[in-house]
């Protein structure tokens, strides 16, 4: 079943053939610039073939314009096996009951305005954790390059309103970790602060969404992340309205 944007110029839908999923990752190639993808073209890993794809196309011409997977388990206890589970510590998740299905690998088109990607990919995801039952979605939402430098105010921000609560806060299991703090000098401003957050985070954090107290520098992919998890219990019931409207 496919979706439209508001505008109708975007359709989402689920991956169904191997060639979707090879555009799926040579797309994320040009956003996540790992050294696998430098080499081949193509942005791949181990966790690909358990997870479903999403693509968003311009209806216009086909164009691949945003796509992501998403990787359901039935507990917290299966979370040893994530993606996130390698860089960041989840045991505090090891009791959680209901099903958690994890966001990944999120990337638009560089040069795209992203609010009308934005609102049917979310309509699809709402579809799927409703689909599938989901108590908590994750991710790893990431920021673009690894020098922390540029995004100090977006961190301090994160760190006073929107940490994760002590009983499921990750902890740290990557090598090269930024803490989330305050910078130096004077508070920042916190709408110029919440500029430096990518979209992505952002729609999180309206909903509710926490995040671990530091962010993970991946060398590989070029970024920077942070652990972020969203209770759906915790998403406003205006929220919740909206996304049952997108997720038709």
């Amino acid at each position: 079943m496919e979706h439209r944007s508001d505008s109708g110029r975007y359709r989402v839908r689920m991956a169904d053939s191997e060639a979707d999923i090879v555009a799926a990752q040579i797309l994320r190639a040009g956003c996540f610039h790992s050294r696998q993808s430098r080499a081949a073209g193509r942005d791949a890993d181990r966790y690909d073939p358990f997870c479903q794809h999403v693509l968003v196309e311009d209806d216009r011409d086909g164009t691949l314009a945003c796509t992501f997977r998403v990787r359901l388990f039935g507990d917290g206890g299966g979370l040893r096996d994530s993606y996130a589970a390698g860089f960041y510590d989840l045991s505090g998740l090891g009791d959680y009951a209901a099903p958690v299905v994890e966001l990944g690998r999120f990337c638009i088109r560089p040069g795209l305005p992203d609010a009308d990607i934005l609102r049917v990919a979310w309509g699809r995801l709402s579809a799927i954790v409703n689909g599938a039952g989901a108590g908590m979605l994750i991710g790893c939402s990431s920021f673009p390059g690894t020098d922390p430098t540029p995004y100090r105010a977006g961190f301090a921000l994160l760190a006073a309103r929107h940490l994760a609560p002590c009983a499921w806060r990750p902890g740290r299991r990557a090598q090269r970790t930024v803490t989330l703090g305050p910078p130096e000098g004077p508070p920042p401003d916190p709408v110029a602060a919440a500029r430096t957050l990518p979209s992505l985070l952002r729609s999180y954090l309206g909903m509710g969404g926490r995040v671990s107290d530091h962010a993970v520098i991946d060398d590989d992919l070029g970024t920077l992340h942070v652990f972020t998890g969203l209770e759906i219990s915790a998403i406003p019931p205006r929220r919740v309205r909206a996304l049952r409207a997108l997720a038709g």
